[in-house]
């Protein structure tokens, strides 16, 4: 009977310590809908981030008849003397910066607003435009660059310098070297920035239908966090109460040796 009243409370603690374990698990693998599955299509998507005031551009128009296309082309300037620099067969790429109305200062044109718009969108406006002027131009247009923030449970936080136009939620997790064990796969949230307000929203990396969302490809300024699973909070929290605790106990044996010393050295006097 004294096994029986011992074993049984303790069998009832072990399962309640593996029901919290389970409860605590993380599913680990992204896409766990279609990982196993061996093949299969997925909805197209046909995105390019949005430029917005104080993103830069690279622009460079060419023609058949270089005469015609220099005027729409930044005079390019050596910074030693100053000096416009000869004209050359290649094309030259020229940058712009989009300011607070979201123009860009063009050469011939004046101010051409592109927020709003992207990267294939203001090729196709000052192809247009240029158009009057030159036949047949070829407008090269490309986004200088632009950065994305990853923080939380990855194994480098970083501030990423995205240098192409199509940058995805995957490839700034593998430039972040990964989730950690701890990070939390079906909570993944992305701050962005869109006409002056903050919008936020959440991916779920274990679902396959993230790679359908509005937010899988990143914008710039975007803001990537990944949360912490339960373990990480419980761990952190237990080495929280176990510090204090700690410090309790220091402080108390401080305190005790000092009255202990007072003591003896009384009674020897």
């Amino acid at each position: 009977m004294k096994i029986k009243s011992i074993l049984i409370p303790a069998l009832a603690l072990c399962a309640m310590a593996v029901s919290s374990c389970s409860s605590n698990k993380t599913v680990l693998p992204y896409f766990v809908d279609i990982i196993e599955q061996q093949a299969g299509t997925l909805e197209p998507m046909n995105y390019m981030p949005v430029i917005a005031p104080d993103d830069e551009l690279r622009i460079s128009v060419t023609s058949s008849d270089p005469s015609a296309s220099q005027i729409f082309n930044t005079p390019e300037i050596n910074p030693a003397t100053r000096q416009t620099l000869t004209m050359t067969s290649s094309p030259r790429t020229m940058t712009y910066v989009v300011n607070t109305a979201g123009d860009i200062d063009f050469p011939q044109l004046g101010a051409v607003h592109v927020a709003g718009l992207t990267i294939e969108q203001v090729k196709s406006l000052l192809t247009e435009r240029i158009s009057r002027w030159v036949t047949d131009p070829i407008v090269n247009v490309a986004m200088v660059g632009f950065n994305v923030t990853v923080a939380g449970e990855v194994r480098q936080p970083a501030k990423i310098n995205v240098t192409k136009n199509r940058f995805t939620i995957l490839e700034a997790l593998s430039e972040a070297g990964d989730l950690t064990e701890f990070g939390e796969r079906s909570n993944i949230l992305i701050i962005r920035e869109e006409d002056g307000q903050r919008k936020y929203a959440h991916l779920n990396l274990n679902d396959s239908e993230v790679l359908n969302s509005e937010y899988y490809y990143l914008q710039p300024n975007d803001y990537v966090y990944v949360a912490p699973n339960k373990v990480r909070q419980e761990n952190s929290k237990y080495n929280q109460n176990n510090g204090f605790k700690l410090s309790i106990i220091s402080t108390v044996v401080s305190a005790a040796s000092v009255i202990a010393s007072l003591v003896i050295a009384l009674t020897v006097k």
